[in-house]
């Protein structure tokens, strides 16, 4: 059943390990390996998500998403917005871009480099504030009960996420900014590049969250609507069946399901960036930290890598053993 159901994704995932060889060595294998990892983790909560929203939605749509939604999702996400960063932070074209990646690596590495600063602090507070609001929720089933129970006592205090974001920010400026490494090992001060670029990715976030949550209102509205009409016609006499959003609530919930997986990309788009530069091969807290501390200091991308595979394998036995106290129980 899992060979049937996976076959493809199998075969996609050896084919890039074997294109990685291919492209530079068994070094490249390491990093593909270590960003096949990191992206895994990072969709599995953006595919459950996924599949709540697009049971509620007729076959049309469902196709619409599948088809066009993945495609915005694969091309837009995983390919031209990594290029748009590295373009934007080092003044390139977009065309530019590619073309010194792919056949000037030496010089690409080290306008990346010298970029680093600006494209480690936006991405550095994106995640950051993805890792603060879901620090900061109260959540029914928890992980680490003694940590999350006072914090979530804490996440009631209003606006407290972006408050710590900003001091982070304010002291990663500072600090790391004020010395930040470039190629050739030498270093620069780029204090001012730190801040903006952070508070630019704080206000990515905020508007990313804002259209969300926006969409999402809409979607509930909508649903509603349905429920009411569901409701008026079993009441008449007809039978009820299960709600399959159409027309317009089928559109919003479309645009909700895009922007969110756009969010959802944007961590792992942003943390490939904490593991290689390298736009061929290209835990959320963990890696805002990494990519802060890389504004000055280098960090071996197998850190980087090990860091995310040893917090996953952690919660996944946490969960495993969770499961087995709560049959035990019962």
């Amino acid at each position: 059943m899992l060979v049937k159901t996976f076959r493809w994704a199998f075969v996609v995932t050896a084919l890039g390990l074997a294109a990685g060889v291919l492209y530079d060595g068994w070094t490249a294998l390491g990093l593909v390996a270590i960003l096949a990892v990191l992206e895994i983790s990072l969709s599995f909560d953006n595919a459950v998500i996924n599949a709540g929203i697009l049971k509620k939605m007729n076959a049309f749509w469902q196709k619409i998403f599948l088809t066009v939604g993945i495609v915005i999702a694969v091309f837009g996400m995983r390919l031209v917005f990594p290029v748009m960063i590295v373009a934007i932070s080092a003044r390139l074209s977009p065309w530019n871009a590619v073309h010194l990646a792919l056949t000037d690596k030496n010089r690409y590495q080290e306008l990346v480099t010298d970029a680093h600063p600006s494209i480690a602090a936006f991405g550095g507070m994106f995640l950051l504030m993805i890792f603060l609001d879901f620090l900061f929720e109260d959540r029914d089933i928890k992980w680490l009960g003694w940590v999350e129970r006072p914090l979530a006592r804490l996440g009631r205090v209003d606006m407290l996420s972006v408050c710590i974001a900003l001091v982070v920010l304010l002291v990663s400026a500072t600090t790391f900014g004020a010395h930040a490494h470039q190629h050739g090992g030498t270093h620069a001060d780029k204090t001012e590049t730190v801040l903006l670029a952070g508070v630019a990715g704080l206000v990515t976030y905020l508007v990313v969250g804002g259209l969300s949550g926006f969409f999402e209102q809409r979607i509930e509205d909508e649903e509603e609507r349905e429920q009411e009409a569901e409701e008026q016609a079993e009441r008449a006499g007809g039978s009820r069946s299960p709600v399959k959003l159409a027309g317009r609530a089928a559109f919003f919930m479309f645009l909700y399901l895009e922007v969110l997986d756009a969010s959802f990309s944007f961590d792992g788009v942003i943390g490939a960036f904490a593991i290689t530069n390298d736009i061929v091969l290209m835990a959320i807290g963990a890696l805002s930290v990494i990519l802060l501390v890389t504004i000055q200091h280098e960090i071996n991308e197998i850190v980087t890598g090990l860091v995310g595979v040893v917090l996953i394998a952690w919660s996944f036995w946490s969960s495993v053993r969770r499961n087995r106290a709560l049959q035990s129980a019962s």
